[in-house]
């Protein structure tokens, strides 16, 4: 019990929400989500993205968030505190601790190359309009083992450096000074973006309905993005809502959260696609258009360089958020269940972290040619946390939520020991964790695994 009196947790409301969509916000709000968005069908594949949302991803992140909030402790205490007794559901946290580090090992490459593009940005060294000079800056960056090395590890340790102050003073004071600035970087790239020649086809693509796009793998695809882009089943938000204040919604709390992640996506899609399209790029996804797409955008922009730099900096925002979040898990695993002080936790998790993602560092380079399963360890870490660990992670979570903790302890923790009148949202919520949401996350699974 004292342990958890002096345990630190988010002081405020806006607190609690700017963290909490910290860690939901990431790269993939940026690029991949308005890119999926346009190429699936516009406004239809947002509709199908909403509704899957609301049966997959919100349902996983509430029971995730109530279990952290309930227990106060780490992932691995947690789901061992709760879980009936001798049953071994600490191992769901394991699967959330696996999952933090194969992730961050290789998102930390990635985050080190926007805030290298930062410095690329401000000196001028991509802002050309011809896409082979921008291309050969990206094979640069990426092909030199020395560079993403230390830019990977420049990473950990800024994120470990705020993950040192602590709960409050760490991780919600960056993410309330953080979020507004994200919107208002997003703002200002949109005003800008909306005011060139064929503003309008990039607004087409991005909101236009067409569901002659729309399939069953269109549907699945919508599912997979509303289950992962809420940053659920790798023990994030179960860790975040561990210092979730007594008298806060979570229901509500999460519906703002997604209601503004997708703001945040929508916004970049904004940001980004007219500026695409005036200027006759294909509006692909992944790294092509970041890295290299970007610069040449922006190289025929009036300011364009200075937009450049905030277009990198909101990137980087973005990603921080994140990876606060992400390596958090490991930090207070460490530090409860070993009794490490959370210096020597943030310390052993950077350092591992070093070690583990510099394999991926230099996939594009020292290792190269090494490969597993025909990946190298920059694809294979993305694709086994992806794909097995986290949709594994989100049906145990459902399926303990929704049966073994009991309906009563359910019911109690959502209404804040009965002070919130949401009875009949608790049933549908216990609903959808016991037979909708864990059908749903094994089909995504198994797509994702090439089953069908």
């Amino acid at each position: 019990m004292n342990q958890q009196a002096k345990r630190a947790g988010f002081s405020s409301g806006f607190g609690v929400l700017a963290a909490t969509l910290g860690s939901a916000v990431g790269l993939g709000n940026i690029w991949k989500f308005p890119y999926m968005t346009g190429a699936n069908g516009g406004a239809g594949f947002l509709l199908i993205y909403l509704l899957a949302t609301l049966l997959v991803g919100l349902p996983v992140m509430i029971a995730e968030i109530t279990l952290g909030r309930r227990a106060k402790v780490n992932p691995i205490s947690t789901m061992a505190q709760l879980a009936p007794k001798g049953r071994p559901w600490w191992l769901v946290g394991v699967i959330g601790l696996v999952a933090a580090f194969l992730i961050v090992a290789f998102y930390s490459e990635v985050v080190g190359w926007v805030f290298a593009y930062i410095v690329k940005a401000i000196d001028g060294s991509i802002l050309s309009s011809d896409k082979r000079v921008t291309q050969a800056a990206f094979a640069s960056l990426i092909g030199n083992p020395l560079q993403a090395l230390l830019w990977q590890w420049g990473v950990l340790l800024f994120i470990g450096g705020i993950l040192m102050l602590g709960v409050t003073k760490g991780i919600e004071a960056i993410a309330k000074k953080l979020m507004p600035l994200l919107f208002l970087l997003l703002l200002l790239l949109c005003a800008v973006s909306l005011s060139l020649d064929k503003a309008s086809e990039g607004l087409a693509f991005l909101f236009r309905p067409d569901f002659s796009k729309l399939s069953a793998a269109v549907v699945l695809t919508a599912m997979g993005l509303a289950f992962f882009k809420l940053s659920v089943g790798m023990g994030t938000m179960m860790t975040y809502g561990s210092y979730f204040r007594d008298d806060q919604d979570i229901p509500l709390t999460t519906l703002r959260v997604m209601a503004a992640d997708l703001g945040v996506s929508m916004l970049a899609g904004i940001a980004i696609f007219p500026a695409v399209f005036t200027f006759g790029f294909a509006p692909s996804a992944g790294p092509s258009l970041v890295f290299i797409t970007i610069p040449a955008v922006f190289s025929q922009i009036p300011m364009g360089q200075a937009l450049m730099v905030v277009f990198f900096i909101l990137a980087a925002v973005a990603a921080t958020g994140a990876m606060l979040s992400l390596m958090e898990v490991p930090v207070v695993i460490f530090h409860e269940r070993l009794g490490w002080s959370r210096r020597k936790a943030t310390l052993v998790t950077m350092l591992s972290l070093a070690a583990l993602g510099s394999v991926c560092a230099l996939s594009n380079s020292t290792l190269a040619g090494f490969k597993l399963f025909d990946l190298n360890m920059f694809e294979l870490f993305d694709f086994v946390s992806s794909n097995i660990f986290l949709p594994v992670g989100g049906i145990a979570i459902a399926l303990f939520a929704g049966w073994a903790w009991g309906k009563d302890n359910f019911r109690q923790a959502v209404s804040n020991q009965g002070r919130l009148q949401n009875a009949a949202l608790a049933n549908v919520l216990l609903f959808l964790l016991r037979y909708v949401t864990p059908a749903l996350i094994l089909l995504v699974m198994l797509k994702g695994l090439n089953a069908f």
